[in-house]
C-alpha cells in the first residue's frame, strides 16, 4: 500500500502535460494509485494552483479544469488556518524555502502525510518528518 502522500501542484499539472508524455503517464499513475489506496493528499493551495497553472499555461478549458478540481478534491484536503500560516513563515525563515513551499510543507505535515511528492523541492530530503520524494527521477 501506498504511504499517505501529499501532492505537489506540478506532479498534478504533469497529468496534463502531453508536452512530457513520461511524466504524464506517471503522474497519471501516481494519481490513480493513491485514489485506489485513499492515501493522496492536497490542500487548498494546491488546488488553486493547479487550476490557475492547467489554464494559463497549458490552457486547459476552464470547465474541464474545474471538472478536474473536483475529481483532485476526492483526495483528502488540507485547509490552512493562521497558525498553518505563521509555521510556514517559520519554516521559510528558518530552511530558507520559499513562502509557498512551505506552506505545502505545513500542508502535508498537518495531515500526517510522510512523503511530499514534488519536482520543486530538494529529493530526499526529509523535513520534520516528510520525505521530500520527485516522482520523475
Amino acid at each position: 500500500m501506498s504511504a499517505r502522500s501529499f501532492f505537489d501542484t506540478n506532479v498534478l499539472v504533469y497529468a496534463d502535460d502531453k508536452a512530457a508524455p513520461a511524466k504524464q503517464r506517471r503522474a497519471v499513475d501516481l494519481i490513480a494509485e493513491h485514489r485506489r489506496a485513499g492515501t493522496g493528499v492536497v490542500s487548498l493551495q494546491v488546488l488553486q494552483e493547479y487550476f490557475v497553472t492547467v489554464t494559463r499555461k497549458l490552457h486547459v478549458d476552464p470547465r474541464i479544469a474545474r471538472r478536474k478540481v473536483e475529481l483532485l478534491a476526492e483526495f483528502d484536503v488540507a485547509a490552512p488556518e493562521v497558525a498553518d500560516i505563521l509555521a510556514a513563515i517559520d519554516l521559510h525563515r528558518l530552511h530558507g524555502f520559499s513562502f509557498w513551499d512551505a506552506l505545502i510543507l505545513r500542508a502535508a505535515q498537518q495531515a500526517g502525510c510522510s512523503v511530499l511528492l514534488s519536482e520543486d523541492l530538494q529529493e530526499a530530503r526529509e523535513i520534520d518528518g516528510i520525505r521530500v520524494v520527485n516522482p520523475f527521477r
